[in-house]
């Protein structure tokens, strides 16, 4: 197999929080440390791939988007499942750690320094899946990465997206459990101001064209140590919509 995985550098970053940049560049050396500051995101990583997979009825031969891929490990996950990835992300450390671990994972993945919109200009209906993971509740204004995320969607095709409800329990979870008590994120991750309902996801995604098929909760069971997905969308949620084939 041969193996790209490079960084491109785009300009132009108006939907851009560089407080928010920073706090993901200073992650980037633990990234793939299931113990570290990411071992939440590496627990929830099968649940969010088979989500992906089951409502995309596989990836398999598909074009693949990851915005806000981070080090790649969503974007990573969906490569061995034979899809043809690009991930976007505008930390330049987490791109790099990105790109050396898939060089290291023999993976076709290219990533680039770019923001939603950015991309979706010159790839406008190009993807069968796109992905934008944990990353809406960190930019300045999430609508605009949704509608960019919708363009980037070939008819047919899916765009998958995961974020924090604007709930007190959300707040008790993530901010005073995961931030202040447990510590297993660095303080300041989260703003819970920038927490989004999933009427607004829903609300931009039908304006942008999309059909909502699903909202589903997402559950961290502190025994197990495990996510798992469930009916109540009160702290964690994932949304996946499609674009109506053309008549």
């Amino acid at each position: 197999m041969a193996i790209k995985a490079e960084i491109r550098t785009m300009t132009n970053t108006q939907n851009v929080d560089a407080q928010e940049v920073a706090k993901f560049e200073q992650l980037a050396a633990t990234w793939w440390d299931p113990e570290g500051h990411s071992g939440p995101l590496h627990k929830m990583n099968p649940l969010r791939l088979g989500y992906i997979e089951r409502h995309s009825e596989g990836l398999f031969g598909k074009k693949a988007v990851d915005v806000g891929c981070g080090g790649g490990l969503l974007s990573e996950a969906m490569a061995k499942c034979g899809a043809k990835v690009t991930g976007l992300d505008m930390g330049e450390d987490p791109l790099e750690v990105a790109r050396l671990h898939a060089l290291e994972s023999g993976l076709d993945i290219d990533y680039l320094h770019s923001t939603a919109e950015q991309h979706a200009q010159g790839e406008r209906g190009k993807y069968d899946v796109v992905t934008c993971m944990e990353m809406l509740e960190h930019v300045p204004d999430p609508a605009s990465v949704v509608s960019a995320c919708a363009e980037m969607v070939k008819p047919g095709g899916h765009l998958f997206l995961s974020t924090i409800n604007k709930t007190p329990q959300a707040y008790l979870l993530t901010i005073v459990g995961a931030e202040r008590i447990a510590k297993v994120l660095p303080k300041g991750t989260h703003d819970y101001e920038k927490y989004l309902r999933p009427s607004q996801l829903i609300r931009w995604c039908e304006e942008a064209g999309l059909v909502v098929h699903h909202a589903d909760g997402v559950r961290y069971n502190p025994l197990t140590q495990t996510f798992n997905m469930t009916h109540s969308t009160k702290i964690n949620y994932m949304i996946h919509a499609y674009k109506p084939e053309l008549r």
